[in-house]
């Protein structure tokens, strides 16, 4: 008997990380299909993360208009829907919160295919939020549910949604573990900036909330050149042509901040790992710091990874330089981590429990 088809949707550098992690587990128990929307198309976010996390090539690369939310989303969704059309996929699975997360959702329940959601239950309870809505859209949508938090679980039933709903951990813990003694022994990243172990900061800003703002954009450099030590900002597209367009170029010349392209998943965490602190509005790196045990400062004006919060690793400033500065001076660094993210097996537990789904349907089917 064939295996049955799971259909994998990727887009943006968190998938990619997520992807590289699940599919290894995935093709255990199926035959997956992966597509890539195109959603953050760029060299150094894309192709070289596939190569690096060896995840395998694409089956399709939708390559979705840029032009915006409303356009691209529906540009992922009529291509997408020729391919569910073609593929006939048992289930599709989603990541996150993207437009591509979102397109997914929507075209899966349109042609009445079972849809996992990986990371679900996030909330930012702020719909202004581009990604919030996404995740909105995706919950109401999804069949299945794989909560990287205990907070995740509580958030979904408030919603009402309590049936087929897993606590798994956070699936990128995993990619961590993996490569662990890559990301340790990876000192060349460090020497290329003339760096050295607890004497720099890692810095990223990417969000919409913030590279769409001027006056949140400039705070958050403000900070940054007002630190006394390297900044290491590996520069975004999006926030790249922000600061071109509002102007804000001059705070890139700042002696304590190094600039650099979009860098690799080994360097990227091993800057983190080796950090004094972390600046940052990614919901990712906001989990990559606290995992590693590396303070963090996060410039969103909220975050769906509460219990970092909670538990001191990370502190909410919001765009605003001045917190970000306090924060900064007099950050105390928790005596204790409780681990909410899991131990790295995030990726096992959801492909087994998905097989166990799939499979019981695939019997249900077999007697009707």
């Amino acid at each position: 008997m064939s295996k049955q088809k799971i259909l994998t949707i990727v887009g943006a550098r968190p998938q990619f990380i997520k992807c590289a992690a699940l599919s290894k587990e995935i093709r255990k128990y199926f035959t997956e299909i992966i597509v890539h929307t195109g959603q953050h198309y760029d060299h150094n976010l894309s192709d070289d993360f596939f190569k690096e996390l060896d995840i395998p090539e694409p089956d399709y690369n939708l390559n979705a208009n840029n032009d915006n939310s409303i356009s691209q989303i529906a540009d992922i969704m009529v291509k997408l829907n020729v391919i569910v059309k073609a593929e006939k996929p048992d289930c599709i699975v989603v990541f996150g919160d993207t437009n591509s997360t979102a397109a997914a959702a929507i075209v899966a329940a349109k042609n009445n295919i079972k849809l996992a959601h990986i990371e679900a239950g996030m909330r930012e309870f702020d719909k202004s939020i581009p990604e919030e809505t996404n995740k909105l859209i995706t919950d109401i949508l999804a069949d299945y549910y794989f909560c990287a938090t205990p907070t995740a679980i509580q958030w979904l039933k408030d919603m009402g949604i309590t049936n087929n709903v897993y606590h798994t951990g956070d699936i990128m813990i995993d990619l961590i573990e993996r490569f662990r003694a890559n990301i340790e022994s990876n000192t060349t990243i460090l020497k290329r900036f003339e760096i050295h172990q607890q004497q720099y900061i890692f810095a990223t800003c990417h969000r919409a909330a913030n590279t769409e703002n001027k006056q949140h954009l400039e705070e958050i450099l403000q900070a940054l050149t007002a630190i006394d030590m390297p900044i290491i900002l590996p520069l975004h597209p999006r926030t790249k042509k922000a600061i071109e367009q509002f102007n804000l170029s001059h705070y890139l010349e700042f002696e304590n901040i190094h600039i650099c392209e979009p860098l690799g998943y080994m360097d990227t965490q091993a800057l983190i790992m080796y950090a004094k602190m972390v600046i940052t509005d990614s919901g990712g790196v906001t989990k990559e710091c606290y995992y590693h045990k590396v303070p963090g400062i996060l410039t969103d004006k909220q975050t769906e990874w509460v219990e970092t919060v909670q538990e001191g690793w990370n502190i909410q400033a919001g765009p605003n330089a001045k917190k970000i500065l306090e924060a900064y001076k007099n950050f105390k660094l928790p005596l204790t981590q409780n681990n909410v993210l899991g131990k790295g097996d995030a990726a096992s537990k959801t492909a087994i429990k998905l097989n166990e789904l799939l499979s019981e349907i695939l019997k249900e089917n077999s007697f009707n």
